[in-house]
């Protein structure tokens, strides 16, 4: 063999083993793109219009209904919105921000109700970090059951990505397992635990049906949708669609955890479950181009996007596919 000929086989040799290695590295290789070195820089305070008040000079409380608040942090970049869900014995927090500011101040000024934390998965911008409550349910899947030792789930760097903000990965004290598709009694008021994985394998929503009102947590929001994530999947977002739409209508109000842009929280109808599924089939028949190189972007519709792993990396199984109705 010719000298020239095999230092071409040797070059090219080389670079097939970077390109595996950069595609068995990309989740770590996108954390470390992502992370943020030093403080986060607050935002300046927006215009949030007359339903909206300003808490103090970080959070923002909206409500929604009788019980229902949405409470804002838009200064931070990622303008997070959990929600307080209040019955006549007891409340729920889906979700409670990164922790950068204590949520709970803002939601013991709403209520005087006992009050249980849920957050919709286990990312570090709805876990709360270092705030601690004192009565917290997760969802009941058989992989987080195994892992409990002594009423303590330790979650996963996977589960969390807390590096990209500094936050260790923490252990949640679990008071209670939600059952998938069982009935949260707040006294008068009803909350149904749905499975809305893609985002996460853990991901849950809240379906609050006589106000017809359901809080999607980070399945769905306006703007960017990440399935390209290490815990993400796009068989089972495929799933988490079509476990919505078998449980809302045409009227439902949903609530997500993220916004674009002011004023107010960020709200979708089932209309855009719809495309996001229809959005999702014709991914995988491969009949819609995707822009970008990594990850791929596709357009869900005018406010939402799909950002996911190129073609040849996509997951369309599903981790849980008995987990639906």
């Amino acid at each position: 063999m010719h000298t020239a000929t095999r230092n071409v086989l040797i070059i090219l040799a080389l670079l097939f083993t970077l390109g595996l290695l950069l595609i068995s590295q990309r989740h770590s290789i996108l954390v470390r793109l992502l992370t943020v070195e030093g403080p986060i820089e607050l935002a300046p305070p927006t215009q949030e219009g007359p339903n909206v008040r300003w808490h103090d000079d970080y959070f923002t409380v909206e409500a929604l209904a009788e019980g229902v608040f949405a409470i804002g942090e838009p200064r931070y970049y990622q303008q997070n919105f959990s929600y307080l869900i209040m019955g006549e014995d007891r409340a729920v927090l889906f979700d409670a921000g990164p922790g950068h500011r204590d949520i709970r101040p803002v939601a013991d000024s709403l209520t005087d109700l006992p009050i249980t934390f849920i957050p919709s998965h286990f990312h570090y911008d709805h876990t709360g970090n270092t705030v601690t409550f004192e009565d917290v349910a997760v969802v009941d899947l058989p992989y987080l059951r195994a892992r409990e030792r002594g009423g303590k789930l330790q979650l996963s760097t996977e589960e969390h990505l807390g590096e990209i903000e500094g936050f260790a990965t923490p252990t949640l004290e679990v008071d209670d397992w939600l059952a998938l598709g069982s009935e949260i009694d707040l006294g008068g008021r009803t909350l149904t635990v749905l499975y809305t994985p893609g985002h996460t394998e853990e991901s849950i929503s809240l379906l609050e049906s006589p106000s017809g009102f359901l809080f999607s947590g980070d399945f769905i929001y306006p703007g960017p949708l990440f399935a390209f994530l290490q815990n993400s999947g796009m068989g089972d977002y495929l799933q988490g669609a079509e476990n919505v739409l078998s449980a809302v209508t045409p009227q439902t109000r949903i609530f997500a955890a993220h916004r674009v842009e002011a004023p107010g929280a960020p709200e979708l109808g089932a209309r855009d479950v719809r495309d996001l599924e229809a959005t999702l089939h014709a991914i995988r028949n491969g009949e819609t181009e995707a822009t970008g190189l990594y990850p791929w972007v596709y357009v869900v519709n005018d406010r939402i996007e799909l950002h996911a792993e190129p073609s040849w990396l996509q997951n369309w199984e599903r981790r849980h596919p008995e987990l639906s109705p």
